[in-house]
């Protein structure tokens, strides 16, 4: 036996092209599939069912990146300036600032990347393969060669297969970038030819668009035609989202004035204020330093990895760091009906024929001892045998929900329901179409053909020509029956409930059946119709009051009755009481500036009976009219309209492969209010992210500022701040804080307020004046204050000197070091006032972010050691200070806090004062 890390290798002589009994003899398997013991044992032998990653190779472009992005270059800039003039212990200490900030950076994209794939954990790729002599829906990862798998319309293929019964359409365009789909089919044997064109095979990667078939695992993992490609090329790289282009812009602006201003400073520091070029230099670098948000870039990276996370433990898998912003901005949820804003657990609750109406929910009735009515048991049998879905004594119910529905009703009226009857029974069959909205099959029954055929009432009544009337006698179907059976219809549709129509014909005695749909789905005999219930979603209500508060329009698109459509969303509150419905007909007969028109005028409006079709045209009517549109989405026709929408988002649990491939969210649970909560979530971490922005920009101007009194006072005041101690700032103080306000909760109103723009950008002129001109001009002002408070109680005087030997060396250390403590208590004072936009820090818990606190207290920690242990105190230039100059620190924090505080009052103040915009 081989070890479990060995990669498979085709046995030797191994063809998959060849007769089917043949390579099940080569796989040593069988049509019955395997053993679950012998399926774990290959597993073993061969490895999961998984491309291996080559990452190997990535990490060393990733981290040599960190050192070229432009506030490393700036950084570089300072330590070569330095290192010219000679200061080299503090160039050496800047360019292990560039390391250290390198090394965070790429630690955290690291673990920003492996959060975003972890998330596949969530909702693994399934398939369904015999085990046991039984159909199982295994994870894809464990499917082994000999594995006899269900191949169904919406799966993604998981294996190289060969197919033994069935036929499929298949995508291929991941392996030939061909997107026209091909025709796969046991029944089509090729012989020597290229086995991507052997219409017999299918290959892991593809995706089934309809039909079904089964088949033979020949090839798993790297050993698939998907791993040969995979094998020869490198993974693509990860486009930067549009916030970190942003922040990126931003960050080049920054690198454009500090160095200008530093270019621009030397000669007229030295010729006109009249410094030394040593020191115009220090404070070049100094200028260059204090104004380089290091850790701005990598905290980004992990705060939307982490609300990736987090929105992940809530139902909502996003599958991009960048979909967390455009949730933000989200205006328009385009949602599906059935298993969205629905429970999608359908049960039957009555069945009407021409014979009358029978209710399935009262027992008495059904048990009631007359003779069953023809109509009825016609009913149950069309039921029974035109359906996929698995009702066996002692097991799960399996299949499709509407499926299982049916199945339900035909067993209240008496009909068998065992599988294997049912499959050994049929002949052929026409997969659901969800254009034409109907399904059909082709069975026998007392040795005759007969077509059953199950779908919506005004798609299959045009199909019919008789119905079975009392005493199942087949009588010509008129236009007042027509009338009769449509009122009915619109009576359960008015009710909530969904409705389908059941019709068969049986064919002559030895005529080949039809194997074209248009001509077995005609000349039916309508049978009857099947109502369900399917309770909306107790949640989704609140969730749709939100997201209504929030600015965001809400619009139905099902493929559902209008009635029912209508009544679900008037009962969910998506709609007033009388909304504007739009049928799938109506749809096609309006043209593109007409669509664009309804959907931006209209403000309740429901599309019923809409196609997959009809979902892309609404997105990119909607796109045009310059929405930010969600649209969900569980079907493979759905994927173009997922793929449209700024935000596709597929159903994780009801939805097919092809779906969640081609979507940008998924949902575990299915559930509106996930949709809901995601936009919350997006919303409040593009808030923090702003928050954390000013934070980090307010640092500049206390950092620059001690430079520009040093270069203004033209020698006379000693340089108020190393850039030791500046670097020591930066790195020990900055970036902690900064990760814990990604974790602030949402301010009050935050679903209150309009979505933001598309074309906002993250950064803007506000947030600046508050970070620059506001928040950091208190704390330089209070920083200074702290320095010269020191250095004159010690009886300095302007150009009194302070360099090593100096009397009052000593005192300027301690005002150097009152400098650097006022720095981080401004700091902190920033942190806490940032928190909030506009409400009162006390809306959201002055000590509701135990993250800040722990931040904070590491940050006090490490400022204690920079300050008090000897070593520090020689690098730095630091020295302790008494228990007065600490005291007079302490207010710091509650001036900056309580200023931003103020400035916040009289905001809303004005705000609540100025007449509203309607």
């Amino acid at each position: 036996m081989k070890s479990r890390h060995e990669t498979w290798v085709r046995p030797p002589g191994l063809d998959p092209e060849e007769a089917a009994e043949l390579l099940l003899r080569d796989l040593h398997s069988s049509r019955a599939g395997l053993t679950s013991i012998e399926a774990q044992r290959r597993l073993l032998q061969y490895g999961r069912n998984e491309l291996r990653r080559r990452g190997g190779r990535r990490w060393p472009r990733e981290l040599a990146r960190q050192f070229t992005h432009p506030l490393a270059l700036l950084l570089w800039l300072a330590a070569a300036l330095l290192t010219a003039v000679g200061s080299f212990v503090v160039a050496v200490a800047v360019v292990l600032i560039i390391f250290l900030n390198a090394a965070f950076a790429f630690v955290q994209e690291v673990h920003a990347e492996h959060a975003v794939e972890a998330l596949a954990a969530y909702i693994p790729q399934r398939a369904k393969a015999l085990r046991d002599g039984a159909p199982r829906e295994i994870d894809a990862t464990e499917l082994v060669p000999g594995d006899i798998v269900v191949i169904e319309a919406g799966d993604r293929i998981a294996a190289d297969i060969r197919l033994l019964q069935g036929a499929v359409e298949v995508d291929m365009s991941a392996l030939t970038g061909e997107s026209v789909t091909t025709l796969r089919s046991a029944a089509i044997l090729d012989v020597n030819v290229p086995v991507l064109t052997a219409h017999d095979l299918v290959f892991s990667g593809t995706s089934c668009t309809g039909g079904e078939a089964h088949g033979v695992v020949f090839a798993t993992g790297m050993n698939t035609e998907l791993g040969r490609i995979a094998a020869l090329s490198e993974r693509v790289e990860q486009e930067p989202s549009p916030l970190e282009r942003q922040v990126r812009r931003v960050a080049w602006l920054i690198a454009v004035v500090s160095v200008s201003l530093a270019v621009a400073f030397i000669p007229l520091a030295t010729f006109g204020i009249g410094l030394s070029l040593v020191d115009s230099v220090v404070f070049a670098a100094g200028l260059l330093a204090g104004m380089v948000p290091e850790g701005l870039l990598p905290v980004i990276t992990l705060a939307l990895a982490v609300a990736v996370r987090a929105l992940a433990g809530r139902g909502a898998l996003v599958k991009r760091l960048s979909a967390v912003e455009t949730l933000g901005s989200t205006d328009v949820i385009c949602t599906d009906k059935t298993g969205t804003i629905t429970e999608n657990r359908m049960r039957p609750t009555r069945v009407w024929t021409a014979s009358g109406l029978l209710d399935l929910d009262d027992a008495a009735a059904l048990h009631r001892d007359t003779p069953p009515d023809p109509a009825q048991v016609t009913v149950g049998r069309i039921a029974a045998t035109c359906n996929n879905a698995r009702l066996e004594p002692g097991e799960e119910p399996s299949g499709d929900p509407t499926e299982i529905a049916v199945l339900l009703a035909a067993r209240e009226l008496g009909a068998g329901l065992a599988a294997t009857e049912r499959e050994s029974d049929r002949c052929w069959q026409f997969h659901f179409d969800p254009e034409l909205k109907l399904m059909s099959t082709i069975d026998r029954h007392h040795g005759r053909l007969a077509i059953r055929t199950k779908g919506a009432p005004e798609a299959l009544l045009p199909h019919c020509t008789t119905f079975l009337a009392a005493q199942g006698k087949q009588l010509p179907l008129t236009d007042s029956d027509r009338q009769r059976i449509a009122a009915q219809v619109d009576a359960f549709a008015a009710d909530g409930l969904r409705v389908l129509a059941l019709a068969e014909r049986e064919l002559p005695p030895g005529r080949r059946p039809p194997h074209r749909r248009s001509d077995a789905e005609t000349d039916l005999c309508f049978a009857g119709l099947i109502a369900m219930l399917d309770p909306p979603r107790p949640e989704v209500a609140e969730a749709v009051r939100d997201c209504r508060t929030a600015g965001i329009r809400i619009i139905m698109i099902t493929g559902d009755h209008p009635l029912t459509a209508a009544a679900i969303a008037r009962r969910v509150g998506i709609t007033g009481s009388d909304p504007t419905v739009i049928s799938g007909q109506q749809l096609e007969e309006l043209g593109e500036t007409e669509l664009r028109a309804l959907v931006s005028r209209t403000p309740d409006i429901v599309f019923a009976r809409a196609s997959p079709e009809a979902k892309l045209r609404i997105a990119d009517a909607l796109s045009d009219e310059g929405h930010v549109v969600a649209m969900t989405g569980d079907g493979v026709n759905d994927a173009p309209a997922l793929r449209r929408a700024d935000i596709g988002i597929a159903m994780g649990r009801s939805g097919t492969d092809v779906a969640r491939e081609a979507s940008t969210m998924v949902l575990t649970d299915d559930d509106f209010a996930s949709i809901a909560t995601a936009v919350r979530d997006g919303r409040r971490i593009y808030d923090n992210v702003r928050k954390f922005i000013i934070y980090i920009f307010a640092h500049a101007t206390p950092e620059v500022t001690p430079f520009l009194f040093f270069a203004l006072g033209g020698g006379r005041i000693p340089l108020p701040l190393t850039i030791l101690q500046l670097l020591a700032f930066d790195v020990g103080s900055e970036t902690l804080p900064a990760l814990a306000l990604s974790r602030e909760p949402a301010e009050p109103g935050l679903m209150d307020r309009p979505p933001r723009p598309r074309s906002e950008g993250v950064v803007q002129g506000p947030m600046l004046i508050r970070a620059w001109l506001f928040l950091g001009a208190i704390v330089a002002a209070l920083q200074m204050t702290g320095f010269f408070f020191v250095l004159t109680r010690a009886g300095w005087t302007p150009g009194d000197p302070t360099g090593p030997g100096d009397p009052l060396h000593h005192a300027y250390q301690q005002a150097t070091t009152m400098t650097f403590l006022g720095m981080i208590a401004g700091q902190i004072g920033t942190a806490f006032a940032v928190r909030t936009t506009r409400a009162s820090l006390r809306s959201v818990g002055v000590l509701s972010n135990r993250y800040l606190l722990a931040a904070i207290a590491g940050e006090l920690l490490l400022a204690a050691v920079f300050v008090y242990t000897p070593p520090f105190q020689k690098l730095l230039g630091t020295a302790a200070l008494p228990a007065s100059d600490l005291l007079f620190l302490l207010p710091y924090p509650f001036i900056v806090w309580g200023a931003d505080e103020l400035r916040r009052y009289l905001i809303r103040r004005h705000s609540s004062r100025s007449p509203r915009r309607h």
